[in-house]
C-alpha cells in the first residue's frame, strides 16, 4: 500500500457519516416512510430504523402530508435536564424520567389543542432521539450506537395539572393529553445534534435559546440509564428536556421549535 493510499483510507475512516433525512407521510389512506433526496422523497418499504429499503420512484416533498417521524412502541421524556430550566432547584443526580402516551404525538402543522379546563398550557422545545435498536442494561457506548437519529419535539405541559395546588398524582394529562407531543418535521441521521442550537419561538418571538451541548445528561447517558429499568425497542422516542423558562400558550398562538441541522417544527394552538 502506498503512503497516499494509506492517507486516503485514514481520511475516509475519520470522515463523519453522511447526513440522511427521513419522513413519515400520508399518501391517500396509506402511511409510508421515505428518504428525502433534495425536494423529492424516495419511498421506503418500512421505517428506516426497521431496515426499510428503497422501493423505487420518487414523490415531491412539498406535495406530501407529513406525519410525526416515528411510530414508537413507547415515549419517554426527561425533566430538569438543563441548569437554565432548573433555576434554584437541586440538580438531579440521575436523569428524571417520565412517560408520555403514544397518543399525544402529532405531526408538524397539526394543531395543539387546549383541553377543557386547561388554563396554563406551556411549550417546551426539546431535542428528541429515536432508537435504532433496543436492549436492556446498555453501556453508554452501546446506548450511543443504539440511537438512530434525532428530531425536534415539543413537550407541551399544563403547569396547573403538573404542579398546581390540585395537581394530579401523575402527569398523565399534564404532559400526556392528546396533541401534547408535537414531533418532526424529519428524522435526521448523522447530524451533530448534541452540539446544536435549539430555539423556540412563540408568535415569532424567540422564547428559548440554548445549545443542546448544555444538557446535564447527554443522550447516550439518558438511554443507558433508562435501559437499566425498561427494555428499549426500535423506534422508541425519548424527549431529552427543555431549557430556560416557559410561557403560557393560548388559542390563536403559533409555536416553533427549531434545532440546528434538524429543521423547524411548527404547530398552531387551538381550543380543544
Amino acid at each position: 500500500m502506498t503512503r497516499r493510499q494509506s492517507i486516503t483510507m485514514m481520511a475516509a475512516a475519520a470522515a463523519p457519516s453522511a447526513i440522511e433525512r427521513f419522513v413519515r407521510f400520508q399518501n391517500g389512506s396509506r402511511i409510508s416512510w421515505g428518504r428525502v433526496d433534495g425536494d423529492q422523497v424516495i419511498p421506503l418499504s418500512n421505517a428506516p430504523y426497521l431496515g426499510g429499503k428503497p422501493m423505487g420512484g420518487k414523490k415531491q416533498l412539498k406535495a406530501l402530508t407529513l406525519l410525526a417521524p416515528a411510530d414508537p412502541p413507547k415515549v419517554l421524556a426527561v425533566g430538569l435536564n438543563y441548569k437554565s430550566h432548573i433555576g434554584t432547584r437541586a440538580v438531579p443526580k440521575e436523569p428524571e424520567i417520565f412517560y408520555k402516551p403514544t397518543t399525544c404525538l402529532i405531526a408538524p402543522g397539526e394543531p395543539i389543542l387546549i383541553p377543557p379546563g386547561a388554563k396554563n398550557v406551556h411549550y417546551e422545545g426539546e431535542l428528541v432521539v429515536v432508537m435504532a435498536t433496543g436492549g436492556r442494561n446498555l453501556t453508554v457506548e452501546q446506548a450511543k450506537a443504539a440511537i438512530f437519529g434525532a428530531t425536534c419535539g415539543n413537550d407541551v405541559s399544563e403547569r396547573d395539572w403538573q404542579n398546581g395546588p390540585q395537581k394530579d398524582l401523575q402527569w398523565w394529562r399534564a404532559k400526556g393529553s392528546d396533541t401534547f407531543g408535537p414531533l418532526g418535521p424529519m428524522l435526521v441521521k448523522g447530524a451533530a445534534y448534541e452540539k446544536a442550537l435549539l430555539q423556540t419561538r412563540l408568535n415569532n418571538e424567540v422564547v428559548q435559546k440554548q445549545f443542546t451541548s448544555d444538557l446535564l445528561f447527554d443522550c447516550p447517558t439518558i438511554v443507558s440509564y433508562i435501559s437499566k429499568y425498561v427494555t428499549l425497542a426500535p423506534g422508541d422516542v425519548i424527549y431529552t428536556g427543555t431549557p430556560g423558562a416557559t410561557k403560557r400558550m393560548v388559542a390563536g398562538d403559533s409555536v416553533e421549535v427549531e434545532i440546528e441541522g434538524l429543521g423547524i417544527l411548527r404547530n398552531p394552538i387551538k381550543a380543544g
